[in-house]
């Protein structure tokens, strides 16, 4: 299909179980254009390589500010001297998280959540280990917003805003064709992650069902995503994933049955986790508590400094 579509799909390897981010190269009305980049590392640097000697790429589009899909889009400009294309909500975030006065905030958050002693300096720890790997951050050269048009092989394709996964998360749908670059937003075989982490939109969960409703209305045939392979059938996905975050929201609500910690709910929601993935299971753990607090399902109260949550 990709083929069909005039797309190459450029896989480039993780250093996590989830161990793939899948970019896409395809020629735009400009020249060539790449959708996303993977880490900065030599992994990208090998695999990016060949592919910007033979191609004349104009335009880097990231479609939102996480590593695996934002941090090697700076040196890809440096070395393309391609324009970068982001929305401005996660442009703003992929400059802005990963320096030391954003860590230093999200560690005193950290130690709000009720972890055990020297675990948010080990999450915070794991967080600052990707500032090299986003840096050198690039230069945004346009904003992408809802509706914009962007051809991208031999199709053009809608930009339709996304958040919940992220806050400024796109993706790209040709009306035609039926057919949807999901980007993080809908998966094949896991729920994309959705976490709060104090900062931005204070309902993530909220935003992200509300995404997943407003793809459901263009019943998408074809689906592209950026971990795993295409697959067909948006919409059964799309109850699979809305399914899946309402048993988990009754769960939390059980586990608050009486006052608990954001760490006390984390552990009884997510086993067998290592330190990076502990960091975004805390992230899903907030944001469901956070959503059920919002939806009058919950109160909360901080206690020494620890956050609880209490169903009503």
């Amino acid at each position: 299909m990709l083929n069909e579509i005039g797309v190459t799909q450029v896989t480039i390897p993780l250093p996590f179980r989830l161990n793939h981010v899948n970019c896409f190269l395809a020629e735009g009305e400009r020249g060539w254009t790449i959708i996303d980049a993977g880490l900065n590392n030599e992994v990208s640097r090998d695999i990016w390589r060949p592919i910007i000697e033979k191609h004349d790429i104009k335009d880097i589009i990231i479609t939102h500010y996480h590593p695996d899909h934002f941090g090697y889009a700076g040196t890809l400009q440096k070395l393309t001297n391609a324009e970068v294309w982001m929305t401005e909500i996660d442009a703003e975030a992929g400059l802005s998280y990963w320096e030391p006065e954003s860590l230093t905030i999200v560690n005193k958050n950290y130690e709000t959540c009720g972890l055990p002693e020297n675990l948010s300096v080990v999450l915070t720890t794991d967080e600052r280990s990707f500032n090299l790997q986003v840096k050198p951050y690039p230069t945004i050269h346009h904003y992408m917003e809802e509706g914009m048009k962007i051809v991208f092989g031999d199709y053009e394709y809608e930009v339709i805003f996304t958040p919940g996964h992220s806050d400024g998360l796109i993706t790209l749908f040709n009306k035609d064709k039926s057919i949807l670059f999901s980007t993080d937003h809908i998966l094949p075989r896991i729920s994309p992650n959705i976490s709060y982490w104090f900062r931005g939109n204070r309902n993530p969960l909220q935003a992200f069902f509300t995404s997943l409703e407003k793809i459901k209305l263009l019943d998408v045939d074809f689906v592209i995503p950026s971990h795993g392979k295409p697959f067909r059938n948006a919409n059964q996905r799309i109850e699979e994933l809305l399914e899946h975050h309402h048993e988990r929201l009754e769960q939390t609500y059980d586990y608050i049955k009486q006052p608990a910690t954001i760490y006390e709910v984390n552990t009884k929601l997510f086993k067998n986790l290592n330190i990076h993935e502990t960091r975004f299971a805390v992230g899903e753990t907030l944001a469901h508590l956070e959503y059920l607090y919002l939806n009058n399902q919950c109160q909360k109260s901080i206690k020494d400094g620890t956050w609880y949550y209490e169903c009503i």
